[in-house]
């Protein structure tokens, strides 16, 4: 009698640590509403034991609650981020349609080399989806231009003019004029004038254009 009522309660402690295995199967794919069922006639130290996983289980619940919130706060900062970033690359390479088949793009401070592939991509871009005749590069806001730069200009130049446009440069300082002439930059085939009111006179008024400054 001793015996099969030993076995009865070995049989029962064996299903309910089958529980047990079930219940942290569920929370480890990520379930963590499931507790192991705590009986009034539990042995003290099952009953301990139970109570104590299910603490653990809900302590998990609340850390993943924690986690989840906080990956949403951060996925939305980077969010925010992406768009300040995208409208910093848009202030910073505004290409604006004056005209229509006139394109500007007013250049103001350094001009990187992620930033010249980025102003060419775009500008390129714009003159194949508005059918431009002409791009005018007003680089007014740039104080100092160096060789990388200027070859920067014309390669974007030259890129324009493979699409059937023309490129004008504007806003050519005394100092940068220097320059590029003291670098030995060619800037032949670029249309150039000293600024962009004389260029868009030309181009829309209809003046004559000029391979020189003017």
């Amino acid at each position: 009698m001793g015996e099969a009522l030993a076995q009865v309660t070995h049989d029962e402690l064996l299903t309910r640590v089958a529980d047990v295995l079930l219940a942290l199967s569920d929370v480890s794919l990520g379930d963590y509403g499931v507790r192991v069922e705590v009986r009034d006639d539990d042995d003290a130290h099952v009953a301990q034991l139970f109570s104590g996983i299910n603490g653990m289980i809900e302590a998990l619940g609340e850390e993943h609650k924690r986690i989840d919130e906080y990956r949403a706060e951060l996925e939305g900062k980077v969010e925010t981020i992406e768009r300040q970033s995208e409208a910093i690359r848009e202030l910073s390479t505004p290409i604006l349609e004056v005209w229509q088949g006139v394109l500007c793009l007013p250049v103001v401070g350094i001009v990187d080399t992620a930033r010249s592939s980025e102003m060419t991509s775009e500008l390129l871009q714009a003159i194949v989806e508005k059918e431009t005749r002409c791009a005018i590069i007003d680089v007014t806001g740039i104080d100092v231009m160096d060789t990388s730069t200027a070859e920067h200009f014309i390669r974007i130049g030259h890129s324009a003019q493979l699409l059937g446009s023309r490129c004008v440069l504007t806003g050519l300082n005394a100092t940068i004029a220097q320059t590029v002439v003291h670098m030995g930059v060619d800037l032949s085939g670029i249309i150039t004038y000293r600024t962009l009111r004389d260029a868009l006179q030309a181009e829309i008024g209809g003046r004559p254009r000029t391979s020189k400054l003017v």
